[in-house]
């Protein structure tokens, strides 16, 4: 019996991961080891194809850099468009072979069970069931040729052989996360865009902090690094996850922060790349760090601005850490000092400290169930970065977003909003205007069945969240499944 991972079951379903798992937990397919077999997941998606492969647009994107640089003396790779072609006949014909294999061993396994009945008859009757064996075996043949150009198994196994020429997948033990890469990124870069939080610290070769070691597979060496792995390292396998690419599917032994507890606090010199107002009392920083210091971070979590005047707040961090190098801050002026010389004094291009991470309102990243999160005015700075995250890590079943605001800009984020409703089946967006938590958890407990179990994620002004929170726990919520923030007035 054959089994894929889940990531790579959902992909050649076509379907999100969190949609495979829901179906897990109702019972519908079976998982062994974080795996599901073939035959289940055809019984599900009986109408896998190749050709529905959403796949193709991304090698589309990519395929325009995917050509390796070959060593004197080889052929040149032909254009793209052809190699590409190619390799669709290839994966064709090998998915066609590895069915007929399949079939051949299942069949064996019945012509075996016929021979042990033969063997176990009276002599008299061996001759009428060999000639019974032997009108069944044309028969299965004749059923076995004609199936082969549209087994489903066949299907699925071009679908997954071409996946395989075209994202590698990694699995991460001892946490068994998993994720892909594809094109020419690094394993490193890929595990940051999966959401993942692999312990690294320049990025670039120098540090070493990002080595793993491999397990089974095999990689690619994209760059060289100045750090040095000894020779008794290179002998178990260690790597440098920023230097090397996946060239097949891996399992590496990797160091992960699960916890706000493994994430180092961190200072990073960098520098204002962008400012957009949003508002005549509301601004969005996009603070850029060095390629060598992407700042590490859980979604959710704060860091503290320093400006060149010496003037420093601490913010929510309203981006997602799969680009580490590009954080949002929203900054309202106020009485303070330091939104009096973001408005009157910063200018882009302008130096910024950036220091942390901090604060605990982070993801359960070990609960699928549905999340609700609810924004009160600028809360929704963590919230817009927990739900990137959420969206990238593919791992939450559903999301509900409440925003309530009063600020005269108003849902200065509904665009964003509205993008992830349109792209995502499993995502809605509630917009309020009503700060009253009498009118919140109305609008909330019309949207969903208070049996239903859920995780509740709300950020915003003291004294909004917590009459919120003190309702939820009113109507039967478990403490443990509400997570707040407290951002400024």
């Amino acid at each position: 019996m054959r089994y894929l991972s889940l990531s790579r079951a959902a992909r050649l379903a076509g379907i999100t991961r969190a949609e495979l798992q829901t179906r897990i937990r109702r019972g519908d397919v079976a998982t062994f080891e974080g795996s599901v077999a073939v035959n289940d997941l055809l019984r599900l998606y009986p109408s896998i194809s190749l050709r529905d492969d959403d796949a193709l647009e991304r090698v589309e994107r990519i395929k325009a850099d995917a050509q390796p640089k070959l060593p004197t003396g080889e052929t040149a790779l032909p254009d793209p468009q052809v190699l590409l072609s190619r390799l669709h006949g290839l994966s064709q014909t090998v998915a066609s072979q590895m069915s007929d294999i399949e079939s051949l061993k299942r069949l064996l396994d019945q012509i075996g069970e016929r021979i042990d009945t033969m063997a176990g008859a009276r002599e008299s009757e061996v001759s009428g069931l060999a000639r019974e064996a032997s009108a069944w075996l044309r028969d299965a043949r004749d059923r076995l040729a004609a199936e082969a150009a549209t087994s489903a198994h066949s299907q699925l196994y071009a679908r997954d052989t071409f996946l395989r020429i075209m994202a590698a997948n990694v699995k991460l033990i001892p946490s068994g996360h998993d994720f892909f890469v594809e094109g020419n990124e690094t394993i490193l870069d890929a595990s940051v865009r999966a959401g993942l939080k692999l312990s690294y610290g320049c990025s670039s070769g120098n540090c070493g902090n990002c080595k793993a070691r491999l397990m089974s597979g095999e990689t690619w060496k994209m760059r060289d690094h100045d750090y040095v792995i000894s020779e008794r390292e290179k002998a178990m396998g260690y790597i440098l996850t920023c230097s090397h690419t996946a060239v097949t599917d891996l399992v590496l032994e990797a160091a992960e922060a699960l916890s706000v507890e493994d994430l180092p606090r961190q200072e990073i010199r960098a520098s204002l790349r962008k400012m957009e107002r949003l508002s005549p009392d509301l601004v969005m920083l996009n603070v850029q760090t060095p390629r060598t210091q992407t700042l590490r971070f859980m979604a959710g979590q704060r860091a503290r601005l320093t400006l060149e005047d010496g003037t420093a707040q601490e913010l929510p961090i309203a981006s997602c850490p799969c680009n580490g190098r590009h954080l949002w801050f929203l900054v309202r002026r106020g009485d303070d000092a330091f939104s009096q010389a973001v408005f009157q004094h910063l200018r882009q291009g302008q130096m910024v400290g950036v220091e942390g991470p901090r604060g605990d309102f982070v993801l359960r990243e070990d609960s699928p169930e549905p999340a609700v999160f609810v924004a009160f005015g600028d809360g929704i700075a963590p919230i817009k970065s927990l739900i990137e995250h959420a969206i990238s890590i593919d791992l939450i079943e559903s999301f509900q977003l409440y925003w309530t605001t009063s600020y005269p800009e108003g849902h200065h984020q509904g665009r964003w909003c509205r993008a992830l409703k349109d792209a995502l089946d499993n995502f809605s967006f509630t917009p309020l205007l009503s700060n009253e938590t009498a009118d919140v958890l109305d609008v909330m407990r019309a949207d969903f069945s208070e049996a239903q179990p859920m995780r509740f994620y709300i950020a915003g002004p003291e004294n909004d969240v917590e009459p919120l929170r003190a309702a939820l726990l009113g109507i039967g919520i478990e403490p443990n499944r509400i997570a707040i923030e407290h951002t400024a007035s």
